[in-house]
């Protein structure tokens, strides 16, 4: 009896966990956004135009137009000069690297994790995404052989490992990068989603 009891309880831990923390997360943004946005609007506009929620539609306003102007090549270049300059100093570079790296690696943009495929390492099948294909941004050491950069993540946890591997060894996956890697951070226990 204390098993069954045991295993709902886990049950729900299970189902209600994800939930609650997606909630807080969204909760924490809209809270955060609106008090920062929501401060700077109260000192440039007159207090009985100000209504609870203007500051997160005023941030998501500055996320639109700056999405916006991403796309134009000045904007684009003025922001690489002002990332160099970050890069240089001491503390900030580490950092700032840091949540970049991250942020890219999240980026909808296909520069970051490309093809699924299936690693044969000594007969057994790995999957992993395939991150560098061009020679030219691999180590010179690699360089002369036909290998590909391929990420191999690790289940329940960030991290993982990169390794090059001889383009016979890679087989592509007809799977989307999303199912993959849920798939794959989950040990495989979640299986296929469900269409």
């Amino acid at each position: 009896m204390l098993k069954a009891l045991s295993r709902i309880l886990l049950t729900g831990f299970i189902t209600l966990v994800p939930v609650v923390l997606t909630v807080y997360l969204m909760y924490w943004l809209a809270v955060t956004s609106e008090q920062l946005m929501g401060n700077m609007l109260r000192l440039v506009m007159p207090e009985s135009f100000y209504f609870p929620g203007i500051g997160m539609l005023a941030g998501l306003l500055v996320m639109f137009i700056v999405g916006l102007l991403m796309k134009a090549y000045l904007i684009r270049r003025v922001f690489a000069l002002g990332e160099k300059v970050l890069y240089r100093l001491p503390l900030i570079k580490s950092i700032y690297r840091a949540f970049r790296d991250l942020f890219d690696f999240m980026s909808p943009k296909k520069n970051g994790l490309g093809q699924v495929v299936a690693v044969n390492i000594n007969g057994v099948q790995a999957i992993g995404f395939i991150t560098q294909e061009d020679k030219d941004r691999l180590p010179e050491v690699f360089r002369e052989e036909d290998s590909v950069l391929v990420y191999l993540p690790m289940s329940y946890m960030m991290g993982g490992h990169t390794i090059f591997v001889a383009r016979e060894n890679v087989r592509e996956l007809d799977m989307s990068m999303d199912e993959a890697m849920r798939f794959v951070l989950t040990a495989g226990i979640t299986g296929k989603s469900a269409p």
